[in-house]
């Protein structure tokens, strides 16, 4: 069933004439489904979903970090600034006069499934998403950080679907060090666990966290006042920042859903081999979390069809979210290397 088709039936879908291209406005919806998770067996899980742009054009699935949902962008329908502005809109590298762009919540990410949960079964679930729609096949697959784990998975498990893959700060799996940090975030949360002071734990989690998604020296940069005394006890000057995106995160995110989701990406392991997709990995040198050595190694895996792209940043693993610029330059190129507009669903 072509895309024309899939909305011939939702005549409750409004659509708005652009420079004589019909734009598709944004839609939501949620929709159960069977699964069998790699870890828990088959289990019933609601799979909830956004796209938005042109209905007639290829669908390009984009996929962030744990904390990401389906809302990527504004829409008429749904005005509240999505968490990749910079990139997907009329006109931006993710050009939604050129694509259909779709997006899931994560499994978990409710935190209404207290199992573990695999990257695996995210690619699964958005492969259901695809077959809920009637999607055959989509462009591209862009995912960042654990979304771009999740699209290693999608081109393994379902490559078939997919005509290439954008992965940003994403490996066959996660560098030990990283799962050493995340695994003392996720026992500062489990010390804390149904206590009064479970929010609070939280909140340390993701300072802590903040930590590894930057870079020394960009803290070097922006907090290089001396430390002070503030009623007697030593105050780093980065304190206020992180206290900051820590309550924010603590305020809004269920705390089994972080454990959870934190587990899936230690959890995640690809086998390279399997990977045929038209591959682009972006690795940031100064990325913490995801070392470049690992992504350079990934691609001789892979082989020929995957290309590598190094960018520096200061922000580190948080480019992806900052250099607006850089990253646009990437997906651009990425997007334009193929005949994607070929690509029907």
């Amino acid at each position: 069933m072509s895309l024309s088709e899939v909305f011939s039936h939702s005549p409750s879908v409004a659509t708005t004439h652009v420079a004589d291209t019909y734009i598709q406005r944004a839609q939501r919806d949620v929709f159960s489904k069977r699964i069998a998770l790699r870890y828990a067996g088959e289990q019933d899980v609601s799979i909830a979903f956004e796209w938005q742009g042109n209905p007639n054009a290829p669908v390009i699935i984009v996929a962030g970090g744990i904390s990401a949902n389906r809302h990527v962008s504004l829409s008429t329908e749904y005005p509240e600034r999505g968490w990749w502005e910079a990139q997907v809109g009329p006109g931006r590298a993710i050009d939604t006069h050129r694509f259909r762009i779709l997006a899931i919540n994560w499994l978990g990410s409710e935190g209404d499934l207290d199992v573990p949960i695999d990257s695996a079964d995210q690619a699964d679930a958005i492969a259901g998403t695809l077959d809920h729609l009637g999607i055959k096949k989509t462009a591209a697959f862009i995912g960042c950080s654990y979304g771009a784990m999740v699209g290693l998975q999608f081109s393994a498990r379902h490559g078939a679907r997919l005509e290439k893959l954008i992965a940003i700060s994403g490996a066959d799996s996660a560098h030990p060090y990283s799962s050493a940090w995340r695994a003392l975030q996720r026992n500062i949360v489990r010390l804390n666990r149904d206590s009064e002071h479970e929010t609070a734990a939280l909140s340390l989690a993701r300072q802590l966290a903040m930590l590894s998604y930057r870079t020394p020296e960009e803290f070097a940069s922006r907090f290089a006042t001396p430390v002070q005394l503030e009623n007697e006890i030593a105050r780093s000057p980065a304190e206020n920042y992180l206290e900051v995106c820590g309550n924010k995160y603590a305020a809004t995110t269920n705390t089994t859903a972080f454990l959870r989701l934190s587990e899936s990406i230690d959890l995640h392991q690809i086998n390279p081999d399997d990977i045929k997709t038209f591959t682009t990995l972006v690795a940031i040198e100064e990325d913490r979390l995801v070392p470049v050595e690992t992504l350079a190694t990934l691609q001789q895996k892979i082989g020929p069809s995957c290309h590598l792209k190094r960018i520096h940043s200061v922000f580190g693993h948080d480019a992806f979210l900052v250099e607006s610029a850089q990253i646009a330059e990437v997906l651009s190129e990425a997007l334009d290397r193929s005949e994607l507009l070929g690509v029907a669903a």
